[in-house]
């Protein structure tokens, strides 16, 4: 049996039709995916790198910037609001930062992969680079396309976006 709004109250958006919600879900993914180029790069240019030690600071990172994430997340909420949010606000903060987590997936696989001697690690962790640039090549494509640009508008701003992505992860990568 479906439940049904209370008469008179504002029905509430699921969370993957809720704009506001979607945006802020977007940005940790686009985060998210110029950190593990920044981490993949790094590693892949560290001597001595094992698939382990790869793994273990992909998995650190992805965790690591999950919980800052919840950690600040809550305490703006709490001096904004003044109160925590209860259940409602920490659904809304999980499923917003998940894509956090979700971007060691890629990475470890192919970690994963080398560990088993199925390709080189430096050939691992530069693909899963690679994979992270053309996802941001493909996010600044649907922009422009969602702004109503043509192919080549698509084409430039997905190209921009990866472009930028790269840059900012070189950057955070020569900081380690």
């Amino acid at each position: 049996m479906a439940h049904e709004p209370t008469p008179g109250a504002a029905a509430e958006p699921a969370p993957e039709h809720d704009p506001q919600l979607e945006s802020a879900r977007l940005k940790e993914r686009l985060y998210a995916a110029i950190t593990m180029i920044a981490v993949a790069i790094g590693l892949a240019g560290a001597e001595h790198t094992t698939a382990p030690a790869a793994a273990a600071s992909v998995g650190a990172t992805s965790v690591g910037l999950w919980l800052a994430t919840l950690v600040a997340d809550a305490q703006a909420h709490r001096v904004v609001h003044g109160s925590t949010g209860g259940v409602r606000e920490l659904r809304r903060l999980l499923f917003v930062s998940s894509p956090l987590l979700l971007s060691a997936v890629g990475p470890l696989i192919l970690i994963g992969a080398a560990g088993l001697g199925l390709m080189d690690l430096d050939t691992a962790l530069l693909t899963s680079a690679g994979v992270n640039v053309a996802g941001l090549f493909a996010w600044g494509c649907s922009g422009a396309l969602r702004m109503g640009g043509g192919t080549v508008a698509a084409l430039v701003g997905g190209a921009v976006d990866a472009a930028i992505g790269t840059l900012v992860a070189l950057v955070k990568a020569a900081g380690h």
